[in-house]
């Protein structure tokens, strides 16, 4: 018990720093930018506003105090459970983050899951038999996929599903003009499937080459030579007894990949003009809205560090030769 009391506060510990290193780094690279806020905030109406009422809107937004100034009064907020207010949006960040949140969820979840799922089952049938059609066919497909830009796999399934074949909407989590409350599942999946789609394909590329590297050295080993010589087919070793050995790194490389996950979300939520996270991400950029930035950095922050924290605990599960310490 002393030992996983001390785990979890040394953990605790380390995440508080890294917060505070991720918000002083954001914060100070927002205010680098070359992006006015208040001009953003004005946007056509810029050339209407003198420079009494630009001040007024500094003053009303905080942007005319000194830098150190508006991260000390943002950090006291936040320790008081009060993200700030977006400009962006005109609404609290805590109501922004959870709406976008509840739209992105289910998008970068199952694009998760599925390439978790797909990726190990690939690596597994490629690394079970090396130099065949089928494994050339999986390491072409990962290190063509591996290599391709997430918009570029978002325009071109737009430009065919959408466009061309018109199978699916080309853009928005609900059609044009209908209110959330009154959108259906099944309405929602449609609108979700090409963006699930782009983040999929991109994600089954990197736990599949790991997996298959892994399986290829197992299936090598002095116990695959043991089951063989016992009459074990190739697909049996490779199942009964590489799967759980493999899985290991495509545990690491599955959760290492939510920071990844994040970021091509960005380009392909910015590409089928899907209200999520990552468009969020986008808006608050380019209008300067610091608060907003500086509260989806650390989400993301905490969001990777809980995939971690995850991953080694699932070791102990995978692995039973870890149950004996706790992980780390």
């Amino acid at each position: 018990m002393t030992n996983w009391t001390t785990l979890i506060a040394v953990s605790v510990v380390r995440l508080a720093l890294v917060l505070v290193a991720v918000a002083v780094v954001a914060f100070a690279l927002a205010k680098l930018s070359p992006v006015d806020p208040v001009n953003a905030y004005l946007g056509a109406d810029i050339a209407r506003v003198g420079p009494e009422q630009r001040e007024l809107i500094a003053e009303k937004w905080g942007l005319d105090l000194p830098p150190q100034v508006q991260f000390g009064k943002w950090l006291g907020n936040l320790l008081g459970g009060d993200l700030g207010y977006s400009m962006t949006y005109n609404a609290p960040v805590a109501d922004v983050l959870a709406a976008r949140f509840k739209t992105s969820l289910p998008l970068m979840g199952l694009a998760w899951l599925l390439s978790g799922i797909f990726g190990f089952a690939l690596g597994v049938v490629a690394g079970a038999f090396p130099g065949t059609w089928l494994d050339r066919s999986v390491r072409l497909y990962s290190y063509v996929l591996a290599s391709a830009p997430t918009f570029w796999i978002a325009i071109l399934l737009l430009m065919v599903f959408s466009v061309s074949l018109r199978w699916t909407p080309v853009c928005c989590a609900a059609p044009i003009g209908m209110l959330p409350g009154n959108v259906t599942t099944l309405q929602f999946l449609h609108h979700m499937i090409l963006p699930l789609i782009a983040l999929t394909v991109l994600g089954v590329a990197q736990i599949a080459l790991h997996t298959r590297a892994k399986l290829v050295e197992i299936m090598q080993s002095d116990y695959a030579l043991y089951a063989r010589a016992q009459g074990a087919s190739q697909l049996e070793i490779a199942l009964l007894h590489g799967a759980r050995n493999a899985a290991l790194p495509a545990i690491t490389v599955l959760f290492a990949s939510l920071g990844e996950l994040f970021g091509g979300s960005v380009l392909a939520e910015q590409v089928f003009a899907y209200p999520g996270l990552g468009s969020a991400t986008v808006e608050a950029g380019t209008r300067g809205d610091v608060p907003l930035l500086l509260a989806l950095a650390l989400f993301l922050t905490v969001f990777v560090f809980i995939g971690n924290s995850i991953a080694d605990l699932l070791y102990r599960v995978v692995d039973p030769r870890m149950h004996g310490e706790p992980a780390r």
